[in-house]
């Protein structure tokens, strides 16, 4: 791979212009629109204040019209201040942006690959991607060899007003030659404090299944009921052996034709350490991943002749039973305690 557009010297006016550009085909949003916001309120609040202490110099016989004008300036420095402050911080926010943008959309071109700076509500079939609000996916790079893969980091957000909270994700979606049943790889190594999955949706327990070997100490694997063979015979030691070496600090999702990694943070960035492990990591699953696309799903066969399977998944693999969070369990035991003991009480009082 090429690196060097990554940490390369950049022209912030060749910068500025490429982002305009992408501005203008609306494949950016435009943070001056921000900027103006703040400006019109600086000057509404500036406003304000002179009228309010105009009415005071007119209801107040005798108000020295030199402290009128005095106290106005020092209102408006007050409100002048802050904001040419955050303008200026904005300016060096967007001038190191632009600079990033630029540097991507040159190290994808340099390997053949392209650079999307973002990609609203992604319709991917992975887990991530179906739940919470303001989904969108940014600085996405794609490449097609060995096998079409996309690289990018993922934003959204949960809860309303003061709880509301935004995650912050990136993803590596490689294709893969066929449909297989829908399987998670949750791995131990980035669970919570008290062992507790970081993936944002829960599996229904009695689809867990136990694989030989050190594989438990990495991973937890789910798979739908009734396809624990068909896992095991994708999950060959071997497969076992390389998700361990390549993606074990990974959440990895198995859904449709794709396979996804998951990351807590940003995959797609100028970091080259961080590209060369990507490409490494998918050139090596990738070789021990070809022999997936000869699976089929015996349940798919139809009554007559015997014919292979076609390609596909049949409806129970499809997706994994969601499940129950688990600490909505000591929250539910609390809520049912303090229900009956109000119960009582109201009861007694009778």
């Amino acid at each position: 791979m090429d690196l060097t557009a990554l940490t390369g010297r950049i022209d912030p006016r060749e910068a500025r212009e490429f982002v305009r550009e992408l501005r203008r085909q609306r494949l950016m949003d435009d943070p001056r629109r921000a900027l103006r916001g703040t400006g019109c309120a600086v000057i509404v609040l500036a406003l304000g204040l002179g009228g309010i202490l105009l009415l005071i110099a007119l209801l107040v016989p005798g108000m020295p019209v030199g402290s009128i004008v005095s106290a106005f300036a020092a209102a408006l420095v007050f409100a002048l201040v802050p904001a040419v402050a955050s303008t200026a911080r904005t300016a060096r926010q967007n001038a190191r942006q632009n600079a990033r943008s630029l540097r991507l959309h040159r190290f994808a071109r340099a390997n053949g690959m392209t650079w999307v700076p973002r990609a609203k509500s992604p319709p991917l079939p992975g887990l991530l991607f179906g739940v919470g609000m303001d989904r969108e996916a940014t600085d996405v790079v794609r490449w097609t060899t060995p096998r079409l893969v996309e690289v990018a980091n993922y934003r959204f957000t949960s809860g309303i007003g003061r709880n509301r909270r935004e995650h912050r994700w990136g993803y590596v979606a490689i294709q893969l030659d066929a449909p297989l049943p829908h399987i998670v790889l949750d791995a131990i190594g980035n669970n919570g404090l008290m062992g507790g999955s970081n993936l944002p949706v829960t599996v229904a327990r009695g689809q867990r299944l136990s694989l030989e070997g050190d594989f438990d100490r990495y991973f937890t694997l789910w798979c739908p009921a009734g396809y624990e063979r068909d896992a095991l015979s994708l999950f060959t030691p071997d497969i076992m052996a390389r998700f361990i070496d390549d993606a074990a600090a990974l959440d990895v999702e198995i859904v449709d034709d794709r396979l996804f990694l998951y990351a807590r943070g940003d995959l797609s960035t100028l970091d080259p350490a961080m590209w060369e492990w990507l490409r490494a990591t998918v050139v090596a699953l990738s070789a021990k991943l070809d022999r997936w696309g000869r699976w089929r799903d015996d349940r798919l066969v139809t009554p007559g002749p015997v014919v292979p399977p076609p390609p596909g998944v049949a409806e129970p693999g499809r997706r994994l039973r969601p499940g129950v969070p688990a600490w909505a369990w000591p929250v539910g035991g609390v809520a049912g305690l303090v229900t009956a003991w109000v119960a009582a009480t109201a009861f007694g009082a009778r």
